[in-house]
């Protein structure tokens, strides 16, 4: 499955570009199925292949980067049965906001 698809492409902020303000929308989730974490994507850099977002079920919720590289190489990681990160298809692009995810409305 593709992590990044041109839609999320043609609607994804620029990496480091704050234009959501305090309560971004949310472009894509993100999930790894062999555990709780989960990420809420809002801005992304194509050149570093980075993502800026929300992430859940680590020790504590927060924001953060991630590497669309380092996601993909998990799937080859022994012990993870072939399974890596995986995009909610489900997930409407930009209906949700963090507060939506912070506030038990979104999972």
């Amino acid at each position: 499955m593709k992590l990044l698809t041109k839609e999320i492409l043609s609607k994804v902020h620029p990496l480091y570009a704050d234009k959501g303000g305090s309560d971004p929308l949310i472009v894509a989730k993100y999930f790894d199925p062999l555990t709780s974490y989960r990420f809420y994507m809002l801005e992304y850099g194509p050149d570093e292949r980075i993502a800026f977002g929300y992430v859940t079920g680590m020790a504590y919720d927060e924001y953060g980067t991630v590497s669309l590289d380092e996601w993909e190489r998990l799937k080859g990681v022994k012990g993870r049965m072939g399974l890596g990160i995986e995009r909610d298809r489900q997930f409407p692009i930009n209906e949700h906001r963090i507060s939506d995810v912070t506030q038990g409305r979104v999972q």
